[in-house]
């Protein structure tokens, strides 16, 4: 069953969730959050969107984002991809290191931000591992209080829900956040009931599903797309990112380069960094590509139902 296309609303507030690929951790070391940090911090400039609450656990991550114009797949797309690269080049590895797409939930602000921006930050609580979530180090909590300096952290709506003077703000932020300690895991903040991608009343839940009904094309992400072309080419991912250069595994590569330039999200450096290749290189085998959908049916017919199938991931 084909999944619902993501809703992009321009100022809308998500909850997103990022895991480790089967469950593996995904930070290593102090060095890879702060890395994670970074990338959060460019991408705030560069995207143009805002992070409320956030926390880096071992094996996931927790984001209440608030986007720009810039859909949030685009997003999470960057950071995921360069933060991938980043640990493979590291570690000396290859291949996934999150878990598919990222699971985000629409949430709506006047309503739930609050709640969610607390459940965040007591995520380290609610797993056992602090007693108190300003013990935490890896969270926005601190920076709530006036503990840490996070220049890319947007604090400032969540604390104007308690009053103007910023330490009486603090103080009462602190206090609702504590008030939540017993709370366990809540389900509407992993979906909705109306519509799993919508967290709101019922008007809102119905205004953004209109939203999303005028939303025609959907955004492709590499993982997906990758598994697709190893699967029509009946090929492994390691052999894909391999540095086998056999004309069979270069076609596939070929093709993912093909079809990135299809979607309008995805580049071709994208895939060439993935890959581990030289981007004009990959750019004259996505020619070869074209020149043989046109001399070649069968080939065009592949490349169709490979689209389709993309489309449907």
């Amino acid at each position: 069953m084909a999944r619902k296309p993501r809703i992009h609303v321009p100022g809308g507030v998500y909850h997103v969730m990022l895991r480790g690929n089967g469950g593996q951790d995904i930070f290593f070391d102090e060095e890879d959050r702060c890395h994670f940090y970074l990338l959060l911090q460019e991408g705030v400039s560069r995207f143009d969107y805002r992070i409320h609450g956030f926390c880096l656990m071992d094996d996931h991550v927790h984001l209440a984002v608030q986007v720009g114009e810039e859909s949030l797949s685009k997003i999470m797309q960057n950071i995921s991809f360069r933060y991938t690269r980043w640990v493979n080049q590291k570690q000396n590895r290859k291949g996934h290191l999150f878990q598919g797409r990222y699971k985000a939930v629409l949430v709506e602000q006047d309503s739930y931000l609050l709640q969610l921006v607390r459940y965040i930050h007591l995520n380290p609580v609610r797993a056992e591992m602090v007693l108190e979530p300003e013990a935490y180090a890896w969270s926005g909590h601190r920076a709530y209080l006036g503990k840490e300096i996070l220049p890319w952290l947007n604090t400032e709506w969540v604390l104007s829900q308690f009053g103007k003077r910023l330490s009486s703000c603090r103080k009462h932020y602190e206090e609702f956040v504590l008030a939540g300690r017993c709370e366990r895991y809540r389900d509407e903040f992993h979906g909705g009931e109306i519509d799993k991608r919508i967290l709101g009343g019922d008007g809102f839940v119905k205004k953004m599903i209109a939203k999303s009904m005028v939303q025609t094309r959907k955004e492709v992400v590499l993982n997906d797309l990758i598994r697709c072309v190893c699967k029509e080419y009946d090929i492994d991912e390691k052999q894909l990112t391999s540095s086998t250069r056999d004309r069979y595994t270069s076609e596939a590569r070929q093709v993912v380069g093909w079809l990135a330039l299809k979607s309008d999200n995805l580049t071709l450096t994208q895939v060439a960094e993935y890959f581990g290749r030289d981007v004009t290189t990959l750019s004259r085998g996505v020619k070869r590509v074209e020149e043989s959908i046109l001399k070649s049916k069968t080939f065009a017919k592949k490349l169709k139902k490979l689209n389709k199938a993309i489309s449907q991931a």
